[in-house]
């Protein structure tokens, strides 16, 4: 019975291996490494210093939008396919280049999980180097939203398992609405349909807002209209230090576009705010949705005040949290999409 429950136990363990190779979850899969927004491109070197790769490379090298200075997308390594080995091969996002007159035409797919956990693999198909590069070009924002949006569901995978309860207890309390936000912001403040929370952090500092209003007409969902509401509600509930301070907009800094989340109409915004009268200021971005129940708009803001620090993965981190809200008729949350096939 022993020599049988040892036999037993080394079956287990091979195919538990063998499950891990051909690219599914199991206990013995290891951690992916690599930081959060780094990217490896497994590339021939050749190819990687032509045009074909130079267009790759300048995709994943464009600037985060909404930021007040210059901060890359990703950070950027690569190798040469013979080099990608067992230990490269543990990277949480990595891009697999394969240009081959196989291949009719371009075209990007992906897998998650394959060695490490979490982890992402983009591979895009090309059959020449000339129609990769016009590919690449042509799908641009596909390629930097694949990996900034599943960056952002690690996130929430982290924040499903553990997001600050009070702030959601709050939320649910004054909006019937529920969101997941970090554990660090302990500081919060209430207005009239509006909901303050914020780190109170010298440096670094992440903050979240929410507010309410009526919802009138699709007017409500222009770039003016936004700006003008925005300014109204953060005058009166985020002063400053000294009476006459208060939070502005920056109104030339502001990009707004739409976007769907769980299959309903959201407005994004970002753009860069300040305190008037104050040398303050930062990045934010919002999403507003309509809360067709109720019959009003919801908008859910994070920003941060970080000025001697670089603000790409903590505007990120926060920005994730905008995807777990949930309103008064929704289902449980979900992961964002892609945007891409799997295979």
């Amino acid at each position: 019975m022993k020599r049988f429950a040892v036999y037993l136990s080394l079956v287990l363990i091979v195919l538990a291996f063998s499950s891990c190779s051909n690219g599914k979850k199991n206990v013995f899969t290891p951690t992916s490494s690599g930081r959060p927004y780094e990217v490896l491109v497994v590339v021939d070197p050749v190819v990687w210093e032509k045009p074909a790769g130079r267009a790759l490379f300048d995709v994943l090298d464009t600037d985060v939008p909404g930021l007040p200075q210059s901060e890359r997308s990703f950070r950027i390594s690569y190798t040469a396919p013979r080099n990608y080995d067992q230990v490269l091969k543990l990277f949480r996002n990595i891009i697999i280049v394969d240009i081959q007159d196989i291949y009719t035409q371009p075209k990007i797919k992906f897998a998650r999980d394959v060695y490490a956990v979490p982890q992402m693999i983009m591979t895009i198909q090309a059959p020449n180097e000339k129609s990769f590069e016009e590919y690449v070009e042509e799908n641009k924002q596909t390629i930097i939203d694949f990996f900034v949006k599943a960056e952002m569901n690690r996130q929430i995978n982290l924040l499903k398992d553990k997001h600050n309860n009070y702030i959601s207890t709050k939320v649910g309390s004054i909006f019937d609405c529920d969101i997941w936000l970090p554990t660090e912001l302990v500081n919060s403040k209430e207005g009239d349909n509006f909901f303050w929370a914020s780190t109170n952090a010298a440096t670094a500092d992440m903050n979240f807002v929410m507010y309410s209003y009526p919802y009138t007409d699709k007017d409500t969902f222009t770039r003016d209209y936004f700006i003008h509401k925005r300014d109204s509600v953060m005058k009166i509930n985020i002063p400053g230090a000294k009476e006459g301070m208060y939070m502005a907009t920056d109104t030339m800094s502001v990009e707004v576009k739409d976007i769907g989340v769980k299959g309903d109409y959201v407005q994004e915004a970002r753009g860069l705010w300040h305190v008037k009268g104050d040398m303050m200021g930062g990045p934010f971005v919002s999403h507003s949705r309509v809360d067709r129940a109720n019959g009003r708009v919801i908008v859910a803001e994070v920003f941060v005040y970080s000025p001697d620090k670089l603000k790409r993965n903590l505007m990120r981190q926060l920005e994730a949290s905008l995807y777990t809200l949930k309103l008064p008729t929704e289902e449980v949350k979900g992961e964002v999409p892609l945007g891409v096939p799997e295979e």
